[in-house]
């Protein structure tokens, strides 16, 4: 039915190269494995995102997956022995792939398309070939776009380059939206796009099976298409075959974390709405009183995602439309699972607060009313309704269990077993560590550099351990990184009065000098009076 042909691993690795009510249940791949035996719903964070290189790959992405194989969640459905894949893992070799994304606004509101293009890349790199198709999805409810410049009800009007230019959230902010993935970085491959806000007033019968539109179940509403690829999508059934419906539809739901005025914040249960139709007959109810529902009902009613990858790249803390740039905060953090009630209480408590702001008490799912009926509504219609494969879903710290990954080397130095700043008095000792979590970059090479900025110039830490004044970078080691505990690099009780700056970074291109751009480091701060 597809019309872009099959690929296998090899080919799309060498072919992109040279491009620069009805209760549904899916087959939640792993779903049991998002649930601890101690009856708690885990959650799937990585730190220290790297900013992104420019590849297909996320690194970020990629400890992901890891993160998640580690603990029995498989990304690939095979029996290769893929180090993410298993015979019961997410995405099947001839599977279309939904992923819902937000493209309702610009800038850091916006799903991350760095993130997005690392998950689409390892979808096409199924260790079997894929021969199914990925569509990215969402309704902007007739705000929405895919080319970088949505409507946005007006929002970015006040900053005109804003308003009449294109800017997403990634790091080639002008570049790379989702129409620049479909029809540039994959164009050869079974990837497409469907934006819904065209037929988000068109209502259609169960028995059509042809038209584009939406069809009602209780009070929410979902979408019924044909994909670029020709696959007729009804979601909750699956993938309509002229007489019945065929089971190989998997989604997955990419939202990005930032405040809302009603509920608290956007998150992974939210994101929903950009699945209905608020053109159904349902608007008034959503806003808000009846939003935890209403999200609870298109997981129950409709479909339960497959996975859901909080996007937390930059988390907009101030704004829901992602501007100005005060009102973001980049956070390099990626969360997933399964349980959306989980997902979004410890976001809202443990990203997004932490971040404060004007709109912190918003965001405190312990206090706030309009977030804490969100999450209440949702927990208690998705349990009343079988819960995410037999499992409730849950809030509360104590009755979520997290599972963390780094995602960058995590250098760390420390003054007298403190992260600073440390204030001593003359003549007292100062011992000096340094430690190193490679994190996924375990065994890379790279340069490895300990430095002191102090009253009297800069000193580098040397290969014979030595300190040695220089105006020039002297690299301590250049090689393989790994786990390092914590090792001594100064203890000296005869410092002089004055402030003192150490650090210890390594950086990623190993050529014995000094690479800011691919540089990861921490510092303490000593004073000493």
């Amino acid at each position: 039915m597809a019309n872009k042909r099959k690929v296998t691993r090899r080919e799309f690795i060498k072919g992109v190269a040279s491009t620069g009510a009805l209760v549904y249940v899916s087959g939640l791949a792993g779903v049991k494995q998002t649930f601890s035996d101690g009856n708690k719903s885990r959650i799937f964070r990585v730190e220290l995102c790297p900013v992104h290189d420019g590849q297909l790959r996320h690194r970020g992405l990629d400890t992901l997956l890891n993160l998640l194989a580690d603990y029995g969640v498989k990304f690939y459905r095979t029996d290769g022995g893929h180090p993410w894949g298993g015979p019961a893992g997410i995405i099947d070799t001839n599977d279309v792939v939904l992923i819902k994304v937000n493209c309702q606004w610009k800038c850091r509101g916006t799903t991350n398309t760095d993130v997005l293009r690392g998950l689409i890349y390892r979808i096409l790199q199924h260790p079997d070939g894929f021969g199914g198709e990925v569509v990215i999805f969402e309704n902007g409810q007739g705000e929405g776009s895919f080319d970088g410049d949505p409507r946005a009800w007006g929002y970015y009007s006040p900053w005109p380059e804003i308003d009449n230019g294109i800017y997403v959230n990634a790091e080639e902010e002008t570049i790379l939206t989702v129409d620049y993935l479909v029809n540039t970085v994959f164009k050869d491959y079974p990837v497409s796009s469907y934006l819904l806000d065209p037929i988000r007033s068109t209502l259609i019968s169960g028995s059509d099976h042809s038209t584009d539109g939406y069809r009602r179940i209780s009070d929410v509403s979902y979408p019924c298409f044909t994909s670029g690829g020709g696959y007729r999508i009804e979601l909750p059934e699956g993938i309509w075959n002229g007489s019945g419906y065929d089971s190989n539809l998997k989604l997955i739901n990419v939202p990005v974390l930032k405040t809302h005025s009603g509920t608290g914040i956007t998150g992974v249960l939210k994101h929903s709405y950009g699945i209905l139709s608020m053109a159904d007959g349902y608007y008034g109810i959503r806003h808000y009183s009846e939003s935890g529902t209403q999200c609870g009902k298109m997981w129950s009613l409709v479909r339960i995602p497959d996975l859901n990858i909080l996007d937390c790249i930059w988390v907009s803390h101030e704004k829901l439309g992602g501007y100005p740039p005060e009102a973001t905060r980049r956070t390099n953090i990626l969360l997933a699972g399964a349980d959306p009630v989980a997902l979004d209480y410890y976001g809202s408590k443990h990203v997004l607060l932490p971040l404060g702001g004007s709109r912190a008490h918003e965001h405190d799912p312990d206090s706030f009313p309009g977030l804490i009926n969100h999450l209440t509504g949702a927990r208690d219609f998705i349990n009343a309704n079988g819960g995410i494969g037999g499992e409730p879903t849950r809030m509360g710290d104590d009755n979520i269990e997290v599972f963390s990954a780094v995602a960058s080397p995590g250098p760390d130095i420390k003054a007298n077993g403190s992260d600073g700043p440390l204030t001593i008095s003359v003549g007292t000792n100062l011992t000096v560590t340094v430690a190193l979590d490679p994190g996924d970059y375990d065994g890379e090479d790279a340069d490895w550099w300990v430095t002191a900025k102090t009253p009297f110039g800069r000193y580098w830490y040397t290969s014979d351990r030595r300190w040695v004044r220089s105006d020039a970078p002297i690299r301590v080691h250049g090689g393989p990184l790994f786990d390092l505990s914590p090792r001594e690099v100064l203890n000296n009780s005869g410092l002089p009065i004055g402030a003192y700056t150490f650090y210890f970074g390594v950086d990623l291109f190993m050529n014995g000098s000094l690479d800011f751009s691919d540089l990861y480091s921490d510092r303490v701060d000593v004073t000493i009076e």
